[in-house]
């Protein structure tokens, strides 16, 4: 396995790729400001004509996803599509038809949450439920407050199992089940739920389907996996999603994962700490950067466009003197 490449900035990979998918938070902007060089960098990447993805575990809608980048300095020119949990499983039940995992699935909903419904379901016309024999599929969510501990919902995921009922997992991401949460909340009622034989569909990285999704939108531009970059900060979500879906990898060491570098002064103290990552998450990143920044800047030559397959090659003429 090629060891991964150290690099100052995304300028060292960027005439690689045609596009690049970058995670949001951790990576772009701390959920309030751009970090330092994030603008900068996304500019010289559209200057250069690469198709920009913002792919997030995050529940919001596009539409609040897009107000929300724009607070934090990063406006809609910067970048060419946003890609949520929230907006894949909007549009699956909008639209009743999406990887399988949508295909008429029902307007009726029932959820183990208490409080104000999931916001990005209410351009829907989903109809929540109070008993699972009604419902058409379940939804839980990393985000969920459950109405009693997750030990005391036994005979509901047991009705889950035997009506067979289609379950939908969103936000399956680590920083939405920390703590109290991952142990006796939604993290403990989606075990106990596979352990009584029940099959959830999990939508976000690093599963399936929103990658999938990713290279769907890509191929409508004539971009492929292997044209393609992953930015992001996580192991087990960034990392091994784009890995398995065949797409490089660029991690960020400043993000999620800082406190393994934190000691690291040296490239191979860096690598050292890399590696005990490595081992533990199975999966070795194709890049490594410090964080998004451009880095050093390129000869122009190095940015002309890439031929596509079977294009002929435009030379200039030299006009000569009579």
């Amino acid at each position: 396995m090629p060891k991964t490449k150290f690099c100052e900035g995304l300028s060292d990979i960027s005439d690689s790729y045609s596009a690049i998918i970058f995670d949001q938070w951790g990576v772009l902007h701390d959920g309030k400001k751009a970090f330092d060089g994030v603008v900068d960098c996304l500019k010289e990447l559209r200057g250069r004509k690469k198709y920009i993805i913002l792919l997030s575990n995050s529940d919001l809608c596009e539409k609040d996803n897009k107000a929300l980048l724009k607070k934090a300095g990063i406006g809609p020119s910067l970048y060419d599509k946003i890609m949520t949990v929230g907006e894949v499983i909007a549009k699956g039940i909008e639209t009743q038809s999406g990887d399988k995992v949508f295909d008429n699935i029902g307007k009726k909903c029932y959820s183990f949450h208490v409080g104000e419904r999931h916001s990005f379901m209410r351009d829907t016309g989903v109809k929540y439920v109070d008993s699972i024999k009604d419902a058409d599929f379940v939804l839980m969510s990393g985000h969920d407050r459950l109405a009693k501990p997750a030990n005391q919902l036994d005979a509901e995921l047991k009705e889950i199992v035997k009506n067979g009922t289609r379950t939908l997992f969103a936000v399956p991401d680590s920083r939405g089940l920390l703590s109290a949460n991952y142990l006796m909340g939604v993290g403990l009622l989606n075990r106990k739920l596979r352990q009584y034989g029940g099959v959830i569909h999990s939508i976000g990285k690093p599963y399936k389907p929103i990658f999938q999704r990713c290279i769907d939108l890509l191929q409508t531009k004539d971009i492929f996996p292997g044209q393609a970059v992953m930015v992001g900060d996580t192991m087990a979500h960034d990392m091994i999603g784009a890995d398995m879906a065949g797409i490089d990898t660029c991690f960020v060491k400043s993000g999620m994962h800082n406190g393994s570098f934190k000691k690291a002064s040296t490239p191979a103290e860096v690598d050292r700490a890399l590696s005990i990552l490595i081992g533990q998450y199975n999966v070795r990143p194709t890049y490594l950067i410090p964080n998004v920044t451009w880095g050093k800047a390129l000869p122009d030559r190095k940015h002309r466009r890439r031929l596509q397959p079977g294009e002929p090659v435009k030379r200039r003429l030299k006009k000569r003197k009579l």
